[in-house]
C-alpha cells in the first residue's frame, strides 16, 4: 500500500473515531485514560480541566501515545498508534475550534476557566492490524 493510501485510510479511522486512549508518563510509568478527540488532518485536539494530573505529567514530560479506532471487532479492525508531543492551549480561538455541546457535562460552557485544550502533534503514526497485515508507518 502506498502512503497516498495509508494516510487516507488513517484519516478516514481519525474522522470516525472520537474515543481513544491517550497515555502521557508518570513517575516513569505509563498512565492512561480514555479521552475524547478532534482532529485537523494528524492533529489532534482533546478537552481537559486544567485541575487534571493529566496537565502537571504533561508539564513535566510532554510525550503522549494514543489508541485510536479499534472498535472490538477483532483480527481485521484497523487502528492507529500515534506517538507525539503535546501542547496546551486556553485560547478562545482554540476551544472554540473543538467546543461542542457534549462538553456540557464536564464544563459549563467554553468560558469555563478551568477548559484546556491539548494539542497533540504526531511525530509516530502507524496503522495496525489492517486485515492481519504488519503494521504501517505513514510519513508525516
Amino acid at each position: 500500500m502506498n502512503q497516498s493510501e495509508l494516510k487516507k485510510q488513517a484519516l478516514d479511522i481519525l474522522d470516525a473515531s472520537r474515543v481513544g486512549v491517550l497515555s502521557t508518563v508518570k513517575d516513569s510509568k505509563p498512565h492512561s485514560r480514555y479521552m475524547t478527540f478532534f482532529n485537523d488532518e494528524f492533529t489532534l485536539y482533546t478537552p481537559t480541566s486544567k485541575k487534571t494530573q493529566k496537565v502537571d505529567e504533561l508539564e513535566n514530560n510532554p510525550n503522549a501515545h494514543i489508541l485510536l479506532g479499534y472498535e472490538g471487532e477483532g483480527v481485521g479492525d484497523a487502528f492507529l498508534e500515534i506517538e507525539g508531543q503535546m501542547g496546551m492551549h486556553d485560547d478562545a480561538g482554540m476551544i472554540d475550534k473543538v467546543w461542542n455541546d457534549h462538553l456540557k457535562g464536564w464544563f459549563t460552557g467554553p468560558d469555563d476557566p478551568n477548559l484546556l485544550i491539548l494539542a497533540i502533534k504526531p511525530t509516530r503514526v502507524r496503522l495496525i492490524n489492517k486485515k492481519g497485515e504488519e503494521p504501517q508507518s505513514i510519513d508525516l
